[in-house]
């Protein structure tokens, strides 16, 4: 055992340090979980998904995400896309539909999602992906910040990338209900109470124009929500009289006092359930 101080100090250290982080066998599976304390990516096998043709009323995020989702798995450049809007319309079911539509083509594509709470650990995930022959949309769900927050300095790595710049083989897929990414009660406060009104929020509110694509999400009307539902119907062979289904879809989104395609499909899981019909 030595006694120099320094080096029990340096052997010390040396301890607590993590082993660099091996990258995993990106061929395990097209989806990963990245989980931190320690790091690791987690492979899934079986993501929770629809079809895309079961994406009814979002023709123009959808045909629009598609083709910048085929440019990116091809090697051809993309843009880093933010889907916001209301609640419910398939911001994230979206982006998972489009994955596995063209992972199922062109299968050197993977997804990696990524927590919100974890976005300070982005540039450990980036160094682990950067290099790697696959390609991969870095998935960020339900994003957004709130006071005094600030993670998304972090997410700054992946839409500008720094000095390295962001890998090229990484695109980042993001969801909020919020178009600037911050309530907008806070960016009036913030300007109401700044000594430079327009520099206090700029930094944040500009975070959401560094996404290429803005894909926006609105409430469906009536014609929408009974379309979903009738898509669903006859995806899963569901045989239900015509006037049945409306009178019941529509008592069902009146006691939950709201119409998406959450709410549709919902009542569609209770409709399943009731004939006997496995999902």
């Amino acid at each position: 055992m030595t006694s120099d101080p320094m080096e029990r100090i340096a052997a010390a250290l040396e301890r607590m340090s993590p082993p660099p982080l091996e990258a995993p066998d990106f061929d395990a599976a097209g989806a990963f979980v990245w989980h931190t304390a320690p790091d690791r990516l987690v492979p899934v096998k079986n993501v929770s998904k629809v079809d895309l043709s079961l994406l009814i009323g979002v023709d123009r995020a959808r045909d629009t995400l598609l083709a910048n989702t085929m440019q990116f798995a091809a090697g051809l450049p993309a843009n880093n896309a933010l889907l916001w809007g209301a609640r419910g319309m398939g911001k994230s079911s979206l982006v998972k539909a489009v994955h596995s539509h063209v992972h199922a083509s062109l299968d050197a594509l993977r997804i990696v999602e990524l927590q919100r709470e974890d976005l300070p650990s982005v540039g450990r995930l980036l160094a682990l992906l950067r290099g790697a022959r696959q390609r991969f949309i870095l998935f960020c769900d339900d994003l957004s910040f709130g006071h005094d927050d600030a993670h998304y300095k972090s997410l700054k790595a992946v839409l500008d990338g720094g000095i390295e710049g962001r890998p090229d083989n990484v695109v980042l897929y993001a969801t909020s209900n919020r178009r600037h990414l911050m309530p907008r009660d806070m960016i009036e406060n913030e300007r109401g109470s700044a000594i430079n009104p327009a520099e206090a929020v700029e930094e944040k509110v500009s975070l959401s124009d560094r996404f290429g694509l803005w894909l926006g999400f609105h409430p469906c009307d009536q014609d929408q929500y009974l379309s979903m539902i009738r898509g669903y119907c006859d995806a899963y062979g569901v045989k239900v009289e015509p006037d049945t289904l409306r009178a019941e879809a529509i008592e069902w989104q009146a006691t939950r006092g709201a119409r998406s395609g959450r709410v549709a499909w919902q009542y569609f899981v209770d409709l399943a359930g009731r004939h006997g019909v496995t999902l």
